[in-house]
């Protein structure tokens, strides 16, 4: 359709619109559609005033309450800002039967439902809306949507974009079926995150699950409610799916060859939340120096967090072919060293049991599977050599402080006892030689 056409199709609407808005306001029955329509919309605005507190008192749980029925709560409570143009809309609606049975006609306040169910969808986008995608495409599509609607051009609209069509190689497809595959994607994908998201935390607080387990699970639901979108999407759009094997079949080629370190990422990961042998909260060193708690694993990676606060994104596949300490910072216990020296004139017989008693004190030390044992480890140079192993939950580094702590106590009981740490020091011996020059 080339500039002149489209300039033509406009001129007509207009003149059209013209005629319509000039057959109104002559019209009686026009005025007395107006009449009512002012008079829905009064009666909407009270009755909003007297029911919107009362609504939102009703609705508004508990700050305390997250229980399922406060969730829903809390979800129907957004809508409340919809309260007034829907029940203009509903008032229109009987004023609608009233003119039909008078004057057999009811454009003006049709016009007017149309122009009330307008507004509510703009409320909806720009006071309700929040997710970023949906917000953009009812910005761009539905309010615009809802415009045209409301002005009487819709058909008109839907059926240039139905004619207008876009060729994409060998394929082609209408401006319309653009427009409402983005529309209809958006929203199922829109409700398959937020059943995602709700799926995830509910399985997360199922204390009773290995962390594996309800890691397991989540991926197993995400990956379901996302297939379940996709077809869904397919059905509705009218796409076969026998069309999609050929696409199939090229995933299938390019998973065999260009994809390979993807899938074998994506098969580790899975091996990884069925074994457990490393979860999300342990503490573990991979062979390539790679060292951190596990805060995140996801289907092609796990995410390592350092106690200097950065992230490292380690493949899953390097948790199955190379070598991992696992230092089971999600609640196994692990043995930790601390070195120190007294002088040479102490009675080393009474260094371990007040050491023993010192960091047994500590409240992090356990007493299983061993109690804190103090060993004679060597005479050195500036005094006798002594060692304290003690167990303790979780990792020396970060919150926890084992080791600073229990040299700490190691100094004071020390000191409380009279017991000198040596420091490093030379004797040097002075000889007086008959020959000496």
């Amino acid at each position: 359709m080339d500039t002149d056409a489209i300039l033509a199709e406009g001129l007509e609407q207009a003149d059209r619109l013209w005629d319509i808005a000039q057959g109104w306001l002559l019209s009686p029955a026009a005025w007395s559609q107006f009449a009512l329509l002012v008079v829905a919309y009064v009666a909407a605005i009270y009755v909003a005033r007297k029911l919107r507190p009362l609504a939102t008192r009703l609705l508004t749980p508990p700050e305390a309450q997250d229980h399922a029925i406060a969730k829903a709560r809390r979800f129907v409570l957004l809508f409340v800002p919809l309260m007034l143009p829907l029940l203009a809309y509903a008032f229109t609606g009987v004023g609608e039967g009233v003119t039909m049975s008078l004057f057999g006609s009811g454009a003006v306040i049709a016009f007017g439902k149309r122009v009330f169910l307008f507004l509510a969808v703009r409320i909806l986008v720009r006071e309700i809306i929040t997710d970023p995608l949906m917000k953009v495409l009812g910005k761009y599509v539905l309010i615009p949507v809802a415009a045209l609607y409301a002005v009487g051009l819709l058909d008109e609209v839907r059926i240039a974009l139905d004619e207008t069509i876009v060729p994409l190689g060998n394929l082609s497809f209408s401006l319309l079926f653009a427009i409402r595959f983005l529309l209809i994607g958006g929203a199922i994908f829109w409700l398959g995150r937020w059943s995602n998201e709700q799926s995830s935390q509910f399985i997360k607080k199922q204390e009773e699950m290995r962390p594996a387990m309800r890691e397991l699970a989540a991926k197993t639901i995400e990956i379901s409610i996302f297939g379940v979108a996709f077809l869904l999407l397919m059905n509705i759009m009218g796409i076969s799916l026998t069309s999609l094997a050929v696409l199939t079949g090229v995933i299938g080629v390019g998973l065999g060859f260009g994809l390979q370190k993807i899938a074998s990422n994506f098969i580790s990961g899975v091996i990884l939340l069925l074994e457990g042998q490393a979860t999300v909260g342990d503490y573990v060193e991979l062979d390539g120096g790679e060292a951190g708690t596990i805060i995140k694993m996801t289907a092609r990676a796990t995410i390592l967090e350092t106690y200097d606060g950065r992230w490292i994104v380690v493949p899953n596949e390097d948790f199955i072919t190379t070598r991992v300490v696992n230092y089971s910072d999600s609640g196994s216990a692990n043995r930790y060293e601390a070195d120190f020296s007294v002088s040479y004139d102490t009675d080393i017989n009474l260094v371990p049991a007040i050491i023993e008693a010192a960091v047994a004190k500590h409240p992090g030390v356990l007493d299983t599977p061993y109690p804190p044992d103090c060993e004679l480890r060597g005479f050195g140079d500036s005094g006798v050599d002594f060692c304290v192993e003690f167990w303790v939950e979780g990792i020396d580094d970060g919150k926890n402080k084992f080791q600073s702590d229990v040299l700490f106590l190691i100094w004071n009981a020390l000191k409380a006892e009279g017991i000198t740490i040596p420091y490093p020091h030379r004797v040097v011996e002075l000889r007086k030689g008959a020959d000496l020059v």
